[in-house]
């Protein structure tokens, strides 16, 4: 990463609006007319660059926003789309048809396991879920029918961290897609740069920042891109998960200030796990040398942007993580909600919550047990303040 930093990327932009604005004027429209005829069928066969024809298949605004976050990520090109799952679903019914099969990590969003266990069988794709930790295992679960290597940088809930680098060696050697989420992770890690050939985000969470816009992006090779909207076979295109252009003025605006917050989240995350750990409290943090791969994430991050604001504590029952919770909120500490990356710390149990998509037996055999919180930790600015108000109620709950 010495040599790239995204938020330079970011900064380096310029926009002007229609009448000179500051910001990119908003198309609000659906549909684009034409002078000629012509010019209208070269526009739809993708031959007519800078001219649009209807919003599924770009729009000004929406474009504005590929192109920041393209730059972000360090790829060609970028697309946006209404919702994370919006991002993955369609990219990976891109790489794989029937027969196919794709390895993923164990530990990954409940809407993506979902999709792959449930889903994905039905046009004939398979998946087999790994330690995404463990590489061997990763390879040798490979079949001469894979495809595709998915993994999240930092795994939801559970924090496990992918070394990127080392899937990439294992990808190229087998001839598949690395395809990462690098939700968890903005800034800190530019996945392309180790060897990722695409990179996925939800909008929604820390790129917007304000719990207001659901949203997602691929981000890309051109001819990836192009593939995903090809009018006759793309699955962006075919499936419709365009993103609305008011949403992304407004993840773009939100888009200018993710450098600054990236760096707080980071920073009240990193002294809430040292004091909870201090505490005697299971918890789990990249940025704690007791994380079992701090050593990874700290080779592959930009320092700049820290180990990122998720965290978990594990209070050893769903009953005590509920009271904790419900506490924490009545205590103004933030919000009982599911999502991360606002300004507000949000807390929930993924095991009935965010990951209730994935089996009982399963969440057991990874280590996702009942007593787990998982915090997206706010923009406090007195944290050591918010320490003292969580502790007391652990203490008042018996936790501590």
């Amino acid at each position: 990463m010495k040599n790239f930093n995204p938020a330079d990327k970011i900064q380096d932009l310029q926009y002007f609006g229609e009448f000179g604005g500051v910001n990119p004027s908003i198309s609000d429209s659906s549909t684009y007319t034409f002078l000629s005829a012509k010019t209208m069928f070269d526009t739809f066969e993708g031959n007519a660059e800078g001219c649009y024809l209807y919003s599924r298949h770009s729009s000004p605004s929406n474009l504005y926003l590929d192109k920041a976050l393209a730059a972000m990520e360090g790829t060609e090109t970028a697309n946006v789309a209404a919702s994370g799952m919006g991002a993955i679903t369609p990219t990976l019914l891109q790489l794989c048809g029937n027969g196919d099969h794709i390895v993923s990590s164990r530990t990954i969003y409940g809407g993506t396991y979902a999709f792959l266990k449930n889903l994905a069988p039905r046009f004939g794709i398979k998946t087999t879920f790994v330690d995404i930790t463990k590489l061997d295992v990763v390879e040798a679960a490979i079949t001469p029918n894979t495809k595709v290597l998915y993994c999240e940088t930092v795994s939801n809930p559970l924090l496990e961290v992918a070394d990127i680098a080392g899937l990439a060696k294992i990808a190229i050697k087998h001839d598949l897609k690395l395809v990462v989420d690098n939700t968890f992770s903005p800034l800190s890690v530019s996945p392309v740069k180790l060897g990722a050939d695409i990179v996925i985000h939800s909008l929604t969470k820390y790129i917007n920042g304000s719990s207001d816009t659901v949203g997602g992006v691929v981000c890309a090779s051109q001819e990836f891109i192009n593939d995903l909207k090809n009018v006759n076979s793309g699955a962006s295109m075919l499936l419709g998960p365009t993103m609305d252009s008011l949403r992304s003025a407004s993840v773009m605006k939100n888009l200018r200030t993710l450098h600054i917050r990236m760096k707080q989240h980071s920073h009240n995350a990193m002294f809430l796990a040292q004091k909870f750990e201090e505490n005697g409290i299971k918890t789990v943090y990249p940025g704690l040398k007791s994380h079992p791969s701090h050593e990874v994430y700290s080779g592959m991050i930009n320092h700049e942007y820290g180990f990122g604001g998720m965290m978990t504590i594990d209070v050893g029952s769903l009953d005590k993580a509920n009271e904790l919770m419900e506490l924490m909120q009545e205590r103004n500490l933030g919000y009982l909600a599911v999502s991360l990356g606002f300004y507000k710390t949000l807390f929930s149990a993924p095991g009935t919550s965010t990951s209730s998509e994935i089996p009982l037996e399963e969440q057991a055999e990874m280590g996702l047990t009942d007593g787990l919180i998982r915090f997206s930790i706010g923009l406090d600015n007195d944290i050591n303040r918010t320490y003292e108000m969580m502790h007391a109620c652990m203490k008042e709950l018996e936790i501590l």
